[in-house]
C-alpha cells in the first residue's frame, strides 16, 4: 500500500477489524518511512448482477425495480412494507446463491411469483398478469384456477345475523 502523505509503499498493519457489519475489513497503517498513520478498508469485489431482458438486451440488475414492481403488486393489499422488503431481499438472495451474473427476466419473475403466492393472492395475480402478460380474462381464469387447485380458498365466516 502506497502512503497517501509522502508516497513510500512500505508499510505495517498496526489494527485490523471488521467494519460495514462484516463486510468490509477496517486497516489501520502506519508508514515506515515517514510514521504517519492512516486507514484503508478491503472490501469484496463483487461482480454485478445483470439481468437479459424478453428482447435480449442486458442491464445492470436494479433491486428498486424489483421493490417497485412488487409495491406495485401489492398496492392496497395487506402487505406491509416490511414484507415486501424481505421479499425482494429473498428474491435477490437466491438469484445469488445461483450463482452466476446473468439471470433472465423470466427466471426473475418465477422468483418473485413464487413467494408473491404465499404472501398475497391477489397482489399474485396482479403481478403474474404483467409477468405472463396477460391479453384476456381467460388467461386471468386460467391463473386463479391454477391458483385455487395448490391453494384452496379459505372458508369464509357467516355474517351474524342483527
Amino acid at each position: 500500500m502506497r502512503c497517501p502523505f509522502c508516497g513510500h509503499d512500505d508499510d505495517r498493519v498496526v489494527d485490523s477489524r471488521t467494519a460495514e457489519d462484516g463486510r468490509a475489513i477496517r486497516r489501520r497503517r502506519e508508514c515506515e518511512s515517514c510514521g504517519r498513520r492512516y486507514t484503508t478498508y478491503e472490501r469484496l469485489d463483487e461482480v454485478p448482477l445483470m439481468v437479459e431482458k424478453r428482447n435480449g438486451v442486458s442491464e445492470t440488475f436494479d433491486k428498486e425495480k424489483l421493490t417497485d414492481g412488487i409495491r406495485k403488486a401489492c398496492k392496497n393489499r395487506p402487505v406491509s412494507e416490511e414484507d415486501i422488503e424481505r421479499l425482494a431481499d429473498d428474491v435477490v438472495e437466491s438469484l445469488l446463491a445461483d450463482g452466476g451474473n446473468v439471470v433472465t427476466t423470466a427466471d426473475l419473475g418465477k422468483e418473485v411469483l413464487e413467494r408473491l403466492r404465499g404472501l398475497d393472492e391477489v397482489a399474485y395475480l396482479r403481478f403474474a398478469s404483467v409477468y405472463k402478460d396477460f391479453k384476456e380474462l381467460t388467461d386471468f381464469e386460467r391463473e386463479l384456477g391454477m391458483l385455487q387447485k395448490k391453494y384452496p380458498p379459505k372458508p369464509r365466516a357467516e355474517a351474524p345475523n342483527a
